[in-house]
């Protein structure tokens, strides 16, 4: 199985991603997805992302390993993201974990299956977000306002209720406390396999 993290921005996706892989119970691996946007301070290439340049993003499209790719055209210029297939995933006998988008979910899930790919949506209400998204943008060495605030607007459209009625996503986390809402993820896990 194939569980994907989604939601808008500064909902926790990260913490919760970090939490659920460190559980070992649940014995999930890692996905971890490709992008041609900065690395943030803190970030480590390979863990949250695969920071790669156009060129690398050209090779592996032309080769045919990429699901699916989400291009956002932000106050930085476009920067890429997306989900590679390099043959490592068994997802009939292990679970996965990765963390995307609305749109990158039903990608994937058009790609593996809609029997082995499930939504994990985190929900975080707005002002809260918006406060986090503006505490986690002040302790980078150079802070990118315009496009924590480019994404913050961008996300009511990308997560609307039909877009995500139409994905049938039909299981809402609230994060309101992390560690309620982990041990409500794990729960959620345990029931599916």
């Amino acid at each position: 199985m194939l569980y994907c993290i989604i939601g808008k921005s500064s909902t926790g996706k990260d913490t919760i991603f970090k939490c659920l892989l460190e559980n070992k119970s649940l014995n999930l691996e890692n996905v971890v997805s490709y992008t041609t946007r900065p690395i943030r301070e803190h970030e480590v290439d390979g863990v949250e992302y695969h920071f790669v340049d156009e060129k690398k993003r050209d090779e592996l499209d032309k080769a045919g390993k990429i699901i699916e790719l989400r291009r956002y055209n932000t106050c930085y210029g476009p920067w890429d993201y997306f989900t590679v297939d390099d043959k490592s995933l068994d997802i009939e006998n292990k679970d996965y974990l990765i963390i995307g988008t609305l749109e990158s979910y039903e990608k994937i899930r058009d790609y593996y299956g809609k029997g082995l790919v499930r939504p994990i949506y985190i929900e975080v209400e707005d002002g809260l977000r918006l406060q986090r998204a503006l505490n986690r943008e002040k302790k980078q060495k150079h802070p990118k306002y315009n496009e924590m605030c480019r994404r913050f607007l961008t996300d009511d459209e990308d997560f609307s209720k039909e877009k995500l009625k139409k994905a049938n996503v039909d299981r809402t986390f609230v994060n309101n406390d992390i560690d309620s809402t982990v041990n409500e993820i794990i729960e959620y896990i345990r029931s599916c396999g």
